[in-house]
């Protein structure tokens, strides 16, 4: 298997599903070259205790030219949705022999989109991470056709470990998109700061997704950590990077607006808070935790109300039991048969043409363009379009 990832999310997801694979297959990870590449210690961290070297970061030539000298068998684009189509119908197209392409969605994707489906239309094979996420996909794969099979897999932080004797310690998980507002972020600051200062016995720590000049998957516009320095409140919470796993490893409580990291604490037996505040909804990516017993405010943040996930709700949402998971059944299947031709994608047509033609150009975007700063880089971007 040749893996792809093109940012920090998608990079911690391929390393984990690499471990699914058959005893006696060999992988190749890299990163392809865009403006949300991670960085150096994102790299590091996301492949941190699995035995495995830091990812090369490589232009989208080159990974063709990777991809024709080892003559995978799979390839995993574990990509952004306009990426994973750039690559598969356009810069790895008319591979010799044809290999089976797998996409997927590194977390929670509930509800699931016809947007995510169309972008990943291409691919033999698109893993999600619940049965209820592989019924939603289902249902938009028959109603609007193109692409594969749709595959199980539990999410790779969910399968061992067991739960912490406790800690004190209470991790925020922070979400790029989600509130977008900067006064709801500071409304979550200023709750964590009223918590550290009721309960000085606790650890608030605010888990960043990437610091403040790191890229990420998606942008960030009200970074926490720059919004606490100017909100000059006194306070004492502190602000990470890294691994989940390293904060919860001494837990005793949770919160997030909207993060998968939920999930792992659910895992781990950690108490846990799911914020409403802002509202439950699909623009807020929490609708997947209605049922779960751990949705609540602001004040229960404040004052460290935290609770444990409904057992009925967790068996429905991404804690299935093993044996359920058949994505690397069907890649098998996939693989022995030889994928035929190429999986319908529903963007093929005139009509998408210059869609595509934008989302190459993010593709093989020049490194020297990536540290011209944003606008800068969108200015690029539209000349370049202008070129045709």
């Amino acid at each position: 298997m040749l893996a792809v990832a093109d940012s920090d999310s998608y990079l911690k997801w391929a390393a984990c599903l690499l471990d699914d694979l058959p005893e006696g297959s060999s992988a190749d990870l890299v990163v392809v070259r865009t403006p949300i590449a991670p960085s150096p210690e994102q790299i590091a961290a996301a492949v941190s205790g699995r035995g495995r070297p830091a990812p090369p970061v490589l232009s989208a030539r080159s990974v063709r030219r990777l991809a024709e000298r080892t003559r995978p068998d799979v390839i995993l684009v574990a990509c952004t949705g306009p990426v994973v189509d750039v690559l598969v119908s356009g810069v790895l197209d008319g591979l010799r022999p044809r290999p089976v392409f797998v996409s997927g969605l590194p977390g929670i994707s509930v509800p699931a989109t016809e947007k995510a489906w169309i972008y990943r239309s291409g691919c033999d094979l698109f893993v999600v991470h619940s049965e209820r996420e592989v019924a939603e996909f289902g249902e938009i794969a028959g109603r609007l056709g193109g692409g594969g099979a749709v595959g199980l897999a539990r999410l790779p932080f969910l399968r061992a470990g067991a739960a912490p004797a406790g800690g004190d310690r209470v991790v925020f998980a922070t979400q790029a998109k989600v509130p977008r507002g900067r006064e709801q972020r500071e409304q979550i600051l200023s709750a964590l700061a009223e918590l550290a200062r009721r309960r000085p016995d606790l650890d608030v720590v605010v888990k960043l997704r990437a610091l403040e000049d790191e890229r990420q998957t998606h942008r960030e516009r009200h970074h926490y950590q720059r919004l606490w320095r100017e909100m000059g409140e006194p306070g004492r919470l502190r602000f990470a990077a890294g691994p989940m796993h390293e904060q919860l490893a001494n837990a005793a409580g949770f919160v997030t607006v909207s993060s998968t990291a939920a999930l792992e604490a659910i895992a781990l037996g950690v108490p846990s808070l799911v914020l409403t505040d802002f509202g439950v909804s699909a623009e807020m990516i929490n609708v997947v935790f209605e049922g779960s017993g751990l949705l609540g405010t602001l004040d229960d943040l404040a004052a460290g109300a935290f609770r444990a996930a409904s057992p009925a709700w967790c068996a429905a949402n991404y804690f299935h039991p093993a044996e359920r998971d058949d994505w690397t059944r069907l890649l098998a299947r996939l693989v022995s048969a030889g994928p035929g031709g190429p999986a319908t994608s529903l963007l093929d047509g005139p009509e998408h043409a210059a869609a595509r033609r934008r989302a190459r150009l993010r593709v093989e975007v020049h490194p020297s363009m990536l540290r011209a700063g944003y606008k800068a880089r969108k200015r690029v971007r539209r000349y370049l379009t202008a070129l045709g």
